[in-house]
C-alpha cells in the first residue's frame, strides 16, 4: 500500500476509519425471525403484518456521532478533499441514525428517505415499461443447488481474481447472498434453493463487483475507499448489475425482480403496509415466497428504500460506460458515480491508486441478450 506523505490527512483519514468500523447497516437491518414470521403471514392468508425482530446494536450511536463530527477536517488545506471529507462525516452520520431507529417504525423510514431518497414517478415508469416483457423460458431458472453446492461454484469461479475472502452461510438473510464490505466475506442464504442462473448473476454480482471494490479499497492509502463515498450504494449495485449484464448473466426474471422492487419501495411512499405491498406485487404476476421477500427488504426496519438504487444505477452505469468507456476509476473501491472527479483528483495528487483487481466482464463483454440490451438503451 502507497504511504501518503500529508500525515494530517493519513491521521484525519485514520480518525474516521476507526470510529466507523462499526458503520456496516446490514449487520444491524436484517430481522432474525423471517422464516418464522413468513409461516404466520402465509397461515393468516396474508393478512398478519409481520412482527420483526433485529439484532442487538453493540455500539453507542450517540458517542460515535459525537466523536465522528469532533474531527476537525477543517485542518485540510486542500478545498477539494476537505468537501469531500465533510460528505463523509454526513452520509456516515446518516447511517448510524439509521441503525439507531431500525425497528421504530416512520424514524427509520425518514433517516433511510435522507441516506437514500425514493423513486421518481420516472423511475416507477420505467420499472413498469420493463414488467410488460413477456417471460423468457430458460434451463438456468430452474432451483437444483443448495448453499453448499453453490459456495462451490463461487470457489471456482474466484480462481480469477488474486484475492481471498471468508465463506459464510446464513438463515437469517432477507437476500439470497450479500457481501459484508468490513469483513471481507460472502454470506450465502441456507434457506435458498440457488439455480444456474442465480450463480451466474452472484458470482459476477457479488464477487466480480463487490469483492472486487472491498479488496480494491483495502489497497488504497486513503481508507474512505474502503468504507465508503456519499451515496455509493446507487454506484455500487450499479455497476454490479451492470457486470451482469456484461457477463451475459442478466436474464429477464432477474431485471423483473429489480424492477419489483421499485415499484415495492415506492409503495412505502404510499403509505403501504407489509401485506398491501405484498397484494400489489402479487397483482402484478410475482410467487408469493418472491412477493415476500421484496417485502421484507423494503419493509424491514421501517421502510428501507435502498432497492430502487440497483435499477437507478444501473441505468447511470450503463449510459456512463456507452459514452464515456472507461470503468476502471469506479472500481478504486466503495465510490460513487458523482465523485469521479474527486476520485481522479486524489490518484493524480498520490493520495489513491488505481485498482489492481479489474471486474471481469468489463474486460471481454459477453453480452449477447438483444432483449435486455433493448431494455437498457431505451430506459428513461
Amino acid at each position: 500500500m502507497k504511504i501518503i506523505k500529508d500525515s494530517l490527512l493519513q491521521d484525519i483519514d485514520s480518525q474516521i476509519d476507526l470510529l466507523v468500523k462499526q458503520i456496516e447497516l446490514l449487520n444491524y437491518i436484517n430481522p432474525t425471525n423471517i422464516e418464522k414470521q413468513r409461516k404466520k403471514f402465509f397461515k393468516s392468508k396474508y393478512t398478519l403484518e409481520p412482527n420483526f425482530k433485529y439484532p442487538k446494536i453493540d455500539f453507542d450511536t450517540f458517542e460515535l456521532q459525537r466523536e465522528l463530527f469532533a474531527i476537525n477536517i477543517n485542518d485540510i488545506d486542500d478545498p477539494i478533499i476537505r468537501k469531500l471529507y465533510e460528505d463523509i462525516i454526513y452520509e456516515y452520520s446518516g447511517l448510524i441514525e439509521c441503525i439507531d431507529t431500525i425497528g421504530q417504525g416512520k424514524k427509520f423510514y425518514y433517516n433511510s428517505l435522507r441516506c437514500f431518497g425514493t423513486p421518481t414517478e420516472k423511475d416507477v415508469e420505467n420499472a413498469k415499461f420493463i414488467l410488460h416483457f413477456e417471460d423468457q423460458d430458460d434451463d438456468r431458472l430452474i432451483p437444483q443447488y443448495s448453499n453448499i453446492e453453490t459456495e462451490q461454484f463461487f470457489r471456482e469461479y474466484s480462481k480469477r481474481y488474486e484475492f481471498t475472502y471468508t465463506i459464510r452461510h446464513s438463515d437469517k438473510l432477507s437476500s439470497i447472498a450479500m457481501v459484508l464490505n468490513n469483513e471481507q466475506t460472502l454470506v450465502l442464504n441456507s434457506n435458498y434453493t440457488y439455480s444456474q442462473a442465480d450463480i451466474d448473476i452472484l458470482t459476477n454480482h457479488e464477487i466480480g463487483v463487490h469483492m472486487v471494490t472491498t479488496m480494491n479499497g483495502l489497497l488504497n492509502p486513503l481508507k474512505i475507499f474502503s468504507h465508503g463515498f456519499p451515496n455509493n450504494t446507487e454506484t455500487q449495485e450499479g455497476l454490479a448489475v451492470y457486470a451482469e449484464h456484461m457477463s451475459n448473466s442478466l436474464n429477464l426474471k432477474r431485471l423483473k425482480r429489480i424492477a419489483y422492487r421499485v415499484l415495492a419501495v415506492d409503495s412505502l411512499a404510499k403509505g403501504y403496509s407489509f401485506s398491501q405491498t405484498f397484494r400489489m406485487l402479487r397483482n402484478y404476476g410475482m410467487k408469493k415466497n418472491d412477493a415476500f421477500s421484496v417485502s421484507v427488504r423494503v419493509h424491514r426496519g421501517g421502510g428501507f428504500t435502498k432497492d430502487y438504487l440497483y435499477l437507478t444505477g444501473l441505468k447511470k452505469i450503463y449510459n456512463y460506460h456507452n459514452k464515456e468507456g472507461d470503468l476502471t476509476a469506479l472500481l478504486t473501491g466503495k465510490v460513487t458515480l458523482e465523485y469521479k472527479d474527486s476520485i481522479d483528483y486524489l490518484i493524480s495528487k498520490n493520495y489513491a491508486v488505481l485498482p489492481k483487481h479489474l471486474t471481469d466482464s468489463y474486460q471481454k463483454n459477453d453480452n449477447e441478450n438483444e432483449t435486455i440490451s433493448f431494455i437498457l438503451e431505451n430506459l428513461k
